[in-house]
């Protein structure tokens, strides 16, 4: 599995902070990224004219179809010399899964580090590992500055499929549609399910449900759903051993004997999970609780958005127009709760911020 590839969001590197904080790491990343910005060109002055016209649609689609907030966000391209944005550390205990954090202005606290440059990346994970934490660094090809810039495209991005580009576009354009200071997880677990679904739509619209395209998709989240849940298997079994009575030179011990032995299970079980070799490098990936902890905090264990989403009839409009009406201080409690009584609400025809929607 090429970890590079990952849609993961990295929602730090905002200008303004720039103007408070005047600390090496934020100048350095803050220039970097707005030399990126300096470079953007007109997306329709790019030589790819088929790939002018399926941006163009996927974020129509996500803007009028799906009601993600209008933007200018993916109107310009950026040529860069490989195949990723930026090298991001996440980091945390090797006894459990108590997620490393730092702290930012405008976005707060956040379980990630970004650095354009990967020797930058390297030097925090060596910080990391002197206080004895587990540590990981992925590339991410996205990120979202939550409306503070105009987002655009890279290079790289003229090379994805029709259903990752949609992706990973829908996906980016939830957190400068909804983002929620101090609620991480919801956060992102939110824009990877909106990002995912809304993909398939836009899959099914251009192409057709029996289209090669849409079944291949589908293929697709099947070996990624696969995928996710190993992992949330694994997960498991060391969330008993590290709530157990142990001692943590054991349980270091022990943790290293499940995750070789889930390695062993899954060579055994590919072909039974994947149809495709795309996963096979997991037995390679030096595993850790810090790229577990990546998918503790992506991916939800229970079925909760996808619960709702089908109260809705599977509206994904509807989802997000709930979603648009989340605050981070409500009386109405937790942004998942406040997501489930917005959707009560609109699904009864309800007037909600002055919008009225039919059953």
């Amino acid at each position: 599995m090429n970890n590079s590839i990952l849609p993961l969001s990295l929602v730090v590197f905002v200008l303004v902070v720039c103007l408070f904080l005047t600390g090496c790491y934020t100048v350095k990343q803050g220039v970097t990224y707005l030399g990126y910005l300096s470079k953007a060109i007109p997306l329709e002055k790019s030589d790819d004219e088929d790939f002018i016209r399926l941006v163009a649609e996927i974020r129509t689609f996500a803007m009028e179809e799906l009601g993600l907030t209008n933007s200018k966000n993916y109107t310009s391209f950026v040529r860069i010399d490989r195949n990723y944005l930026a090298s991001v550390v996440s980091a945390s205990a090797k006894d459990s899964f108590r997620r490393y954090e730092w702290n930012y202005p405008v976005v707060g606290r956040m379980p990630y580090k970004g650095f354009f440059n990967i020797k930058d990346a390297q030097k925090e994970r060596a910080k990391l590992e002197k206080k004895d934490l587990d540590v990981w660094i992925r590339g991410v090809d996205a990120f979202s500055s939550l409306g503070w810039f105009k987002d655009p495209l890279f290079s790289y991005m003229r090379e994805y499929s029709p259903s990752r580009l949609a992706d990973l576009i829908i996906h980016e354009l939830v957190h400068s549609t909804v983002f929620i200071k101090g609620q991480v997880k919801f956060n992102e677990e939110l824009a990877q399910f909106i990002g995912s679904e809304g993909a398939l739509l836009f899959m099914e619209k251009r192409y057709g449900l029996d289209s090669d395209e849409y079944n291949e998709m589908l293929k697709s989240e099947q070996n990624s759903n696969n995928y996710v849940a190993f992992i949330q298997e694994l997960i498991a079994e060391l969330e008993t051993l590290y709530s157990g009575d142990s001692d943590r030179e054991e349980k270091l011990i022990r943790k290293e004997q499940i995750i070789n032995d889930a390695k062993l299970r899954f060579n055994n079980e590919y072909e039974n999970l994947f149809s495709n070799e795309n996963y096979r490098g997991f037995n390679q990936l030096p595993i850790n609780n810090a790229y577990l902890e990546l998918f503790r905090l992506y991916h939800t264990d229970d079925n909760f958005y996808n619960d709702l989403y089908d109260r809705t009839g599977r509206n994904l409009p509807v989802f997000i127009a709930a979603a648009k009406t989340i605050t981070k201080k409500s009386s109405k409690g937790t942004p998942r709760e406040q997501l489930e009584s917005s959707l009560a609400l609109l699904t009864s025809g309800v007037q909600i911020n002055n919008t009225a929607l039919d059953k």
